[in-house]
């Protein structure tokens, strides 16, 4: 047993040397998570990720999502992501940089979405995540608002809220609320 410690302290040394005497950095549990779940995504054409701080820091990236069909079609929306270093056993953080008119995104950006809040397991991912936000505009849900104003507009008068989501989406006033352009 003692000679498998000398090994594995030889083994760091010589990483150490290699690197010019930096120590090597140990990656958390939920960074090894967080990495394969990155590298088996599969995300949707309308989908993309980027990562602001750069690749080192996997913790925190956004995705950016591009409705193909539905209410938000053409928008554009940014998401930030912030990764727990217990990933997964705590769902990621997640906002929305964009401000929008829906009745799951408040105006502040905090998303309504069961998965990242009570029905969040470990066994579900970041993919998993990114498909929920899509799904998001493609229906949105006025049972579970955020937004309790979108969502009546919604289930009283689809039409009205087809029109004020164009608005929003050209950038206008819907009610006493300004949104930027994010077509």
């Amino acid at each position: 047993m003692i000679r498998l410690f000398k090994v594995k302290e030889k083994q760091r040394e010589l990483a150490e040397n290699a690197n010019g005497g930096v120590p090597i950095k140990k990656q958390t549990a939920g960074e090894l998570r967080l990495h394969k779940d990155i590298s088996e995504l599969n995300l949707p054409p309308s989908c993309n990720m980027m990562f602001p701080n750069g690749k080192d820091d996997l913790m925190n990236f956004e995705v950016s999502i591009r409705p193909d069909e539905g209410y938000y079609l053409g928008g554009m929306f940014l998401f930030s992501f912030q990764v727990s270093p217990i990933y997964p056993h705590e769902a990621p953080k997640v906002k929305c940089k964009t401000k929008v008119y829906h009745p799951n995104i408040d105006l502040e950006g905090n998303v309504c979405l069961n998965i990242l809040r009570e029905d969040w397991k470990p066994v579900l991912s970041i993919n998993t995540i990114i498909y929920g936000l899509y799904h998001l505009f493609t229906e949105p849900n006025c049972e579970d608002p955020l937004n309790h104003d979108a969502a009546a507009v919604l289930r009283d008068n689809p039409k009205m809220f087809e029109s004020h989501v164009r608005r929003a989406l050209t950038g206008g006033y819907v009610g006493q609320t300004f949104f930027p352009r994010c077509i």
